[in-house]
């Protein structure tokens, strides 16, 4: 069973596949290492493949004092899986909670990142859904403690972006929620109240994301509510991004649609390893539909 230990002393639990050029995934709230499993079957032909489980969930270490988990502990986690197995450099795909890791990772350290994937972004990011965002997850961590995971995973699990999982694939869903109901109480408390609750909002960010030079893709479900106007935010702020959009699809892509998420996330690679993926053409922001003079 690989681990690491963080500079903190947290461990951390992390399974590696494949060869070739390193291909971190981090995964959402609601999910675990598990959840890249459609990925790593796909992707480890020809890259190495790295998971994690992230602080708080096991077979990781469970920290339990609040100070522990934190926007920047999630992504010092990502750099220290990295170098537990030697990787100067690595692409990096995320979903939700992991999305916003990519993210962060792509904006504090870009020379470390190589591209950057970042799946269903944006909960909370928009200032009118701030508040409401950070107190819904007060009342989450609240519920994973008064009644525990397998309750909440009855719920949680069918939520407003999950839903479209259960209508596809009710097999590859019931293991989704199964994920969720094998959640650690404590770790999952604290992650929604020192992550999700307290992470920086994106809008805040604009001028120094509008600087980001990382080749970035963002991918987002048509019917994941909560990251559409987020999305859009970030397609038009990073010069390097590109925006996906999955129809008839929720929160969770890469188990929705994996093959039409791999696919796209393939290409992505390609060009980016290629050298192909750069900076948006200016001639492309022109205020003029037509480019008439």
């Amino acid at each position: 069973m690989p681990r690491t230990t963080t500079a903190d002393g947290v461990g951390l639990y992390y399974e590696e596949s494949g060869s070739g050029a390193p291909l971190l995934f981090v995964h959402e709230f609601g999910g675990d290492h598990r959840s890249w499993e459609p990925q790593l079957r796909h992707f480890a032909r020809r890259y190495h493949c790295l998971v994690y489980a992230a602080r708080g969930f096991p077979p990781s270490d469970v920290p339990a004092q609040l100070a522990a988990y934190s926007q920047s502990a999630a992504v010092a986690d990502a750099l220290a899986v990295l170098d537990a197995i030697g990787a100067d450099t690595a692409h990096v795909v995320g979903n939700s909670m992991g999305g916003f890791t990519a993210l962060h990772l792509a904006r504090l350290h870009p020379e470390r990142i190589r591209s950057a994937v970042v799946a269903g972004c944006g909960y909370g990011a928009h200032p009118d859904k701030e508040a409401g965002f950070r107190s819904e997850c007060e009342r989450l961590a609240l519920a994973y403690e008064s009644d525990g995971p397998a309750s909440v995973a009855q719920w949680y699990g069918v939520g407003p972006a999950r839903v479209q999982f259960e209508n596809k694939d009710p097999r590859g869903h019931a293991e989704h929620v199964q994920v969720l109901a094998e959640h650690d109480a404590t770790g999952a408390a604290l992650t929604m109240r020192g992550v999700q609750k307290a992470r920086p909002s994106l809008y805040a960010l604009r001028d120094e994301l509008a600087r980001l030079e990382v080749p970035l893709l963002i991918v987002a479900g048509d019917e994941d509510e909560g990251v559409l106007d987020s999305d859009l935010m970030l397609k038009r702020t990073v010069p390097t991004a590109g925006l996906a959009v999955l129809p008839r699809t929720g929160h969770l892509s890469n188990l929705e649609e994996p093959a039409l998420f791999n696919l796209l996330v393939e290409q992505f690679l390609a060009q980016v390893d290629s050298g192909r993926w750069g900076r948006r053409d200016p001639r492309s922001l022109s205020t003029s539909t037509t480019g008439v003079k």
